[in-house]
């Protein structure tokens, strides 16, 4: 089928049902919809069969669902309405949630169903998380399967039950609702909230004397202080105390003030900068001391896993430097196997333009940022006394790609959604792609790629040699499923035959071309983009940091 895609954003979600479709054969394009006008330019340049909207935060115009066949991907089960679904689920306590296909008409979330999939809720889970896991796997479930209906031409969809039940309705979950009282509220109620609101909006608040947004919270088992006092820092992250225990808050975003910028989401002591007390950094917990940390380390016999999970995928120079030092240490460990990632979430984005947006001179935290992530990979190809496996239970994108390709093997969930490429973020990349990508998939494989910026689906990148082994699971098995293969592959008995094999095929290819060399021209590039004022990475990293509308890099 023709199938035009329109969306607020080219999210997650939306990049998913666009690569699933496309490997089932349909022509699929997409239209960026701020608006209905945009809306309307869409059909009339591609005159779909179907007008498919995965993430769309305003109602498709009726001169448009009235021409042509239109539906809508909501986030809740049939009968659930509103612009904040697993805001509710999850501030209700949900166990069971779901996903609806429905067609647009005249009535908000109202039409008739084309196809509807459940999905649990895992306890303790944040809304991004859950969005990117179990809900998209429910959409993508949902939509191929209406999709499939549609192209049959002999499916009616079905009427929603009661079309009129106002109680189904449920309003915008505002910050009045969200609000925390730190003076009454047990930690299982900051923790709902926050977690609620973990990426966006936060949760406001104030703190230092100054108005914030809250994003994401962990609980803290141990520490007890005044409620609302901050008690620690750990990894960038900020202790708070509640009534009966604390909660980690990992991100701040600044309030934005009247005729002021928006607010950029930090690291909080870094968002805090001047405003933060005097406190103790504490360093990362033990496995089973039940604290929160970001980097995490654990061995099961001849495996060591090493789990590191930074909100949105993104790594700052402090992040990579801290994940460098936890790499080596782990190498320090007598194992045959080491795992990199493994998480349910994202594994890696590449370098954290927050940060460097944030930073007093923007060129000079790039420059940092994208060495201490050459150093990070570096670190992980150059290790042949054991195998290397990079895990990833989520979406990767740009340096995360090609953090995981240093790896010996690359071990994809089904469903997660790769983007290994640079361009649209203006850049040429280092992350010496260009000796890891062309090595997995060719020189014109790793060109098309970089060039087109196109997301890949897990099986496509499969198809392509980009990845070892595609897991098929739930984000929630994910984990646990790595765990049993790394064991698996470290009683292969030919193991160290493998493990010699790789370090006589890396003396050969530096006797070659050094890594050295691959670096030193890759960060050439990004030296000059970098320094480079009129470069147009800097303001397409603004207009993304910000959330402001670009025309993108040029074709």
């Amino acid at each position: 089928m023709r199938i035009l895609l329109v969306a607020s954003a080219f999210n997650s979600l939306t990049q998913r049902v666009l690569v699933e479709l496309r490997g089932r054969g349909h022509q699929v394009e997409f239209q960026l919809a701020p608006d209905e006008d945009a809306v309307r330019q869409g059909v009339r340049r591609h005159t779909p069969e179907l007008v498919l909207a995965p993430m769309l935060k305003s109602a498709i115009p009726a001169d448009v669902w009235s021409a042509y066949r239109c539906l809508i991907v909501h986030p809740g089960p049939v009968g659930d309405r509103g612009p904040s679904s697993l805001d509710w689920a999850l501030h209700e306590g949900a166990t069971q949630w779901g996903v609806t296909v429905l067609q647009a008409n005249a009535v908000m979330d109202g039409g008739d169903v084309w196809a509807s999939v459940a999905c649990p809720v895992p306890e303790a889970i944040a809304k991004s998380d859950l969005y990117r896991g179990e809900v998209s796997d429910a959409a993508v479930q949902a939509v191929l399967l209406a999709v499939d209906r549609v192209s049959s031409g002999a499916h009616l969809p079905r009427p929603q039950t009661r079309p009129s039940d106002a109680a189904h309705t449920r309003p915008y979950f505002d910050q009045s609702l969200r609000r925390v009282d730190w003076q009454a509220d047990p930690t299982a109620r900051v923790l709902r909230a926050l977690r609620a609101a973990d990426s966006q909006p936060g949760v406001l608040d104030e703190l230092c004397g100054a108005e914030w947004f809250l994003h994401g919270g962990h609980p803290e088992p141990h520490l007890r202080g005044r409620p609302g006092e901050l008690l620690a820092t750990r990894a960038g992250a900020v202790c708070r105390a509640t009534t009966d225990g604390a909660v980690w808050i990992p991100e701040l975003r600044a309030r934005r003030r009247p005729g002021g910028s928006p607010g950029i989401k930090l690291p909080a002591t870094s968002a805090l900068g001047a405003l933060l007390p005097q406190l103790p950094e504490l360093p990362a917990p033990p496995e089973d001391a039940g604290s929160w940390t970001d980097i995490r380390y654990r061995e099961h016999g001849p495996v060591g896993f090493l789990h590191f999970a930074f909100p949105g995928g993104a790594m700052s120079t402090d992040h990579c430097r801290r994940l460098l030092a936890a790499y080596r240490r782990a190498c320090d460990r007598p194992t045959s196997v080491l795992v990199l990632g493994g998480g349910r979430d994202f594994f890696s984005n590449g370098i954290h333009l927050n940060v460097i947006e944030a930073a007093a001179d923007p060129a000079a935290e790039s420059w940092a940022n994208i060495q201490a992530m050459d150093d990070l990979v570096e670190a992980v190809l150059t290790t042949t006394d054991r195998l290397t496996v990079a895990a990833l239970g989520g979406n990767a994108a740009a340096g995360g790609v090609m953090l995981a390709l240093a790896a010996d093997e690359v071990w994809c969930r089904a469903g997660g959604v790769l983007n290994p490429h640079y361009r649209l973020m203006g850049l040429y990349g280092s992350e010496y792609w260009t000796y890891t990508l062309p090595r997995r998939v060719g020189a014109g494989a790793a060109r098309r790629l970089t060039e087109q910026a196109l997301p890949l689906s897990v099986t496509a990148a499969h198809d392509l040699g980009l990845l070892d082994r595609v897991v098929e699971c739930g984000p929630a098995r994910f984990p646990a499923g790595v765990r049993t293969l790394a064991a698996q592959l470290a009683a292969l008995p030919a193991l160290q035959e493998r493990i010699a094999r790789k370090k006589s095929q890396m003396e050969s290819d530096q006797s070659v071309k050094p890594l050295s060399a691959y670096r030193a021209e890759e960060l050439a590039r990004m030296h000059d983009i970098f320094f480079d004022p009129q470069a147009p990475y800097h303001a397409l990293r603004r207009a993304f940091v910000r959330k402001e509308r670009t025309a993108g890099p040029a074709a």
